[in-house]
């Protein structure tokens, strides 16, 4: 069992050669993981819907051209037949539409917000992905070997409560006792591996890799917030989620102005110039050049109530908009308050558990020595035995959730950021992406370089 229970350690404990810190780990999940680099195009195709808003404004050209011909054949008459050639260039622009436009153009703008907070706020979220997947995989690569170490010692148990039975010196129950206790490590034991494959599997999603010897180690620097007040500030002033909200109720108040406006008048200019080529057998080839130009007002009287509809639901988005930064606000600070608690606890936790499980060894070890003596029983040996381990579990899980809670209350303060983290890497955005598109002439411009 000994033998098995060794190979399947190795078989899921991390390699010892590059060993890798949590800050490469971070920076690998920044440069490579696919949820921010679909946030990032989800920016960027946002901000097409600024172009797409823009055009309203601008003026449409197009060019169409058609071929024909016909014959025919009257009654006593001559055959006939003919050919004509068309082309036309078209151009039509809104000249005023009750500033519809220009609303549409702000929404679309306050949109594209949205998305670069929400790309912000992905990173966030891949950011304490990888560190709770990366303190996860200590945790339990710890807790591998502790159980490890304690399904040995009730091996040893067993040996010596067999050896005292031969000898005259125990029991039959004390043997039993032995044995429960171990077939309840092997238990743990085997709990643990599964943990530590689940983690190394949660890992690998985050980060792109398998973990390799991790550390715990990392410098926070003077990244943390040192009271509980100064995170609630920071995470008011700079939260992703809740800039996100805030950036949508300009989404929802520019969509309110644009339904308003479609109840005035849209006034459009029309024109076109038409070449057209004709021949027939009659009259030989002809051309002739022509042109048209319009002024087009319309005015909505009556449409279904569908304007009205349309108001009312921009309206009540509008609202529900507030609503919704409201309640993203309380979220925040709950989480805030949250990550502080645990942080806080976290702390206590660690300093009674390194007491535990000091008192907890001199326990076992005394206890040990009184059995050898016949002051105390097997049994008293493996619950003390059993008192150290919850300790020592105790401890390590008590240091994984400081580390974690620490990096939650970054991320709830809103600074859980390459920038903060100091990373080494480019930081993703889209702003040259959008610069483009803010250009209403880029297609022409395409056109001309070709």
């Amino acid at each position: 069992m000994r033998a098995g229970a060794l190979a399947v350690v190795l078989s899921v404990l991390p390699a010892t050669v590059h060993a890798e810190s949590l800050r490469a780990a971070l920076e690998s999940a920044y440069q490579n993981n696919p949820n921010i680099m679909s946030a990032l195009l989800n920016v960027k195709a946002t901000a097409e819907n600024i172009a797409l808003a823009k055009s309203g404004q601008l003026p449409s050209l197009g060019l169409s051209s058609s071929l024909g011909g016909s014959w025919q054949q009257p009654q006593g008459g001559e055959f006939n037949t003919a050919a004509s050639f068309s082309t036309s260039l078209n151009y039509s622009q809104t000249l005023f539409d009750n500033y519809k436009t220009d609303a549409e153009i702000e929404q679309a703008r306050a949109g594209t917000e949205v998305a670069k907070y929400a790309l912000r706020n992905a990173e966030q979220n891949v950011l304490l992905a990888v560190v709770q997947a990366y303190y996860a995989v200590i945790r339990d690569t710890q807790l591998v070997q502790l159980r490890s170490d304690n399904m040995a010692f009730f091996d040893a148990q067993v040996s010596s409560s067999e050896d005292r039975l031969r000898l005259g010196e125990g029991t039959k129950i004390d043997v039993s006792q032995a044995k429960t206790r171990q077939v309840a490590a092997v238990a743990l034991y085997r709990s643990a591996i599964a943990s530590l494959q689940t983690s190394q599997a949660s890992y690998e999603r985050w980060v792109g890799h398998k973990p390799k010897n991790l550390t715990s180690d990392f410098n926070f620097g003077k990244s943390l917030p040192t009271s509980i007040d100064s995170a609630i500030a920071s995470a008011q002033e700079r939260h992703p989620a809740l800039l996100s909200a805030r950036a949508a109720i300009r989404v929802a108040q520019a969509g309110s102005d644009a339904a308003s406006a479609s109840f005035g008048p849209t006034l459009s200019l029309i024109g076109a110039i038409d070449a057209t080529t004709g021949y027939t057998t009659q009259q030989g080839y002809g051309s002739s050049v022509g042109g048209s130009a319009k002024l087009s007002l319309s005015i909505p009287i009556y449409s279904g109530g569908a304007l009205s509809a349309s108001l009312r639901k921009a309206n009540i988005q509008q609202i529900q908009s507030e609503v919704d930064a409201l309640s993203a606000r309380d979220e925040i600070k709950e989480s805030v308050i949250s990550a502080w608690s645990t942080l806080q606890n976290s702390t206590s936790q660690i300093d009674s558990a390194q007491a535990a499980v000091g008192s907890s060894q001199l326990v076992v070890d005394g206890t040990i020595q009184e059995r050898d003596v016949g002051q105390k029983t097997t049994l008293d040996v493996l619950n003390a035995q059993a008192e150290l381990t919850t300790a020592r579990e105790s401890l390590i899980t008590a240091r994984s959730t400081k580390m974690i809670a620490a990096f939650s209350l970054l991320a709830a303060s809103g600074k859980l950021s390459p920038e903060v983290l100091g990373l080494r890497v480019a930081m993703h955005s889209a702003d040259g992406y959008i610069a483009n598109v803010e250009d209403v002439w880029a297609e022409l411009h395409a056109l001309s370089d070709d």
